[in-house]
């Protein structure tokens, strides 16, 4: 197996991460606060050496290979919710690359994040607030708004809404490296059954 194929499965599970802890957060106020580190923490590798520094160590993916095997894979009981947060990321991604003033603006903005975090941990509510707010004013507008279903009771608080956005951010994060790594929607169509292989063969290292 390649080590692209290895490494666009790895990004593609990213993205799958961040569409199932928005869910998890919507639905339910929280979610694992490794799994938020580690999705947010992406945000901030904004030069890797390699692919891998962006998201750490495979198990850190764990539920994301889980959800990109249930949602490509044959016989599985899909999640339509989770598949359209996925698709509408890599479709918000795709305009934002087409948008070099906003490319730069993201890199600034990201920027400003890591020196913040020289005072805050990452996830204090100042961050995640920030996080939050790059989301809403540079990839929000790029197209339709993603529509975050849940329970209402929690979306309608405001730590909730920074935590769901930050992580919408991450996505897109997720979706930049599938990209630059050779990924392309029509993989997910006509290549599943390499994703799929390739995220158990993952999932089975650890």
């Amino acid at each position: 197996m390649s080590n692209a194929q290895t490494q666009r499965t790895m990004a593609f599970a990213g993205i799958c991460q961040a569409a199932f802890l928005v869910q998890q957060v919507a639905r339910q106020g929280q979610c694992d606060d490794a799994a938020l580190r580690q999705a947010l923490s992406s945000i901030l590798v904004t030069d890797p050496k390699h692919p891998e520094e962006v998201f750490g160590d495979h198990p850190d993916l764990r539920d994301g290979y889980q959800a990109l095997i249930t949602q490509l894979g044959n016989g599985e009981r899909k999640d339509p919710e989770l598949t359209r947060y996925v698709v509408s990321l890599v479709a918000l991604e795709r305009k934002l690359a087409a948008r070099k003033e906003m490319l730069s603006m993201l890199g600034e903005r990201i920027t400003q994040v890591k020196r913040q975090c020289h005072h805050f941990d990452l996830l204090d509510e100042p961050v995640l607030a920030n996080l939050a707010s790059i989301y809403s004013e540079i990839i929000s507008p790029l197209g339709p708004r993603i529509q975050v279903a849940g329970t209402p009771m929690f979306l309608q608080q405001p730590a909730v809404q920074h935590k769901v956005r930050a992580l919408l951010l991450a996505g897109i994060r997720a979706c930049v490296l599938w990209r630059q790594l050779g990924g392309r929607r029509r993989h997910i169509l006509f290549a599943r059954r390499g994703l799929v292989e390739t995220a158990r063969n993952a999932l089975n290292r650890h």
